[in-house]
């Protein structure tokens, strides 16, 4: 009888298994996505700011100009089982912040404790993201309320903690009065009414609101103060009692009269900006005596009066 060995289609792997040949072991990489490298070199900054760093060009990686956020970015090497670590010069170079200086016409009070100012059109209240380049109502003091980007008028800023709280009890106890003004494409029939129509998250596009029977209450008066039949537009007052987002620009839109320039309620009336201003707000502020009942007002834009001719 003849005893014969494992034949191998390689002869070389005769030669590995009889210890002839010792294999090269194969390089290994270890790569971790740029965006998670950040988060944990720049902790000050959340996942979402640093992908806009990124893709805007900030980021370089050994001197080179990085846009993925998930680019792989290799951080050690495994070779004959030693393992390197590689370094890469990861930089971010923080882009400088947009200035917006306020005038004096744009200060409607001020003291120790408060900052009042008409907001401009255009002027973000905060920032979506942790970060961003634009200027918002946040630079100037602490957020008590917002106003919608492209809405104008009165705005308080506070300028300590304690005074933020304060003023913040009053606008969730609808404590606060506020007024304001818009012009409308389409008169309401009844020129003087309450809506009192709740609100709900619009599903289907989340950044947007609607009337819905199982959402937050929310009141709106009105009053219809002048109209142009020729243009089908109406300039009208507004009373919010609650302070839902987009509460007026939904609740005028149900009735059929969107808010002229309204880009999300209101698509197909083009106009130069939202017809909507923040006419008056009443509050109390910090003051002797349990504090001070003030009353702020900014006039209505004269581009409304333009419009409405």
């Amino acid at each position: 009888m003849i005893i014969t060995g494992k034949k191998f289609s390689k002869p070389e792997m005769s030669r590995v298994k009889n210890g002839d040949i010792i294999l090269k072991q194969e390089r290994k990489e270890e790569r971790v996505r740029l965006d998670l490298l950040l988060v944990e070199k720049y902790p000050e900054y959340n996942r979402s700011t640093l992908q806009n760093f990124i893709k805007s060009g900030y980021v370089t990686v050994d001197g080179s100009i990085i846009k993925k956020p998930n680019a792989e970015i290799i951080v050690s090497t495994l070779e004959n089982g030693q393992r390197t670590e590689v370094n890469p010069k990861i930089s971010l170079k923080v882009p400088q912040k947009k200035k917006v200086n306020l005038d004096k016409e744009s200060i409607i009070y001020e003291d120790d404790n408060v900052l009042v100012i008409n907001k401009p059109a255009g002027l973000l209240s905060m920032a979506k993201g942790e970060w961003t380049d634009e200027p918002t109502l946040e630079d100037f003091g602490l957020l008590v309320h917002r106003l919608d980007r492209d809405t104008s008028g009165v705005v308080i800023l506070a300028k300590n903690e304690a005074t933020q709280k304060y003023l913040r009890n009053q606008f969730q106890e609808r404590k606060t009065h506020k007024t304001y003004y818009a012009i409308t494409t389409g008169i309401p029939k009844i020129k003087e009414a309450k809506i009192d129509l709740p609100i709900a998250r619009n599903l289907n596009h989340p950044t947007t609101f609607m009337v819905d029977p199982k959402g937050k209450p929310a009141e709106t008066y009105y009053k219809v103060l002048k109209e142009n039949s020729e243009k089908n537009l109406a300039l009208i007052e507004l009373k919010p009692i609650t302070g839902r987002t987009h509460q007026l620009r939904v609740h005028l839109k149900y009735i059929g009269c969107p808010i002229l320039g309204d880009r999300i309620y209101n698509k197909e009336h083009v106009a130069a900006r939202l017809f909507l201003h923040a006419g008056s707000l009443e509050i109390t502020i910090p003051g002797a005596n349990g504090g001070k009942r003030s009353t702020f007002t900014s006039p209505v834009p004269l581009i409304f009066s333009e419009e409405m001719k």
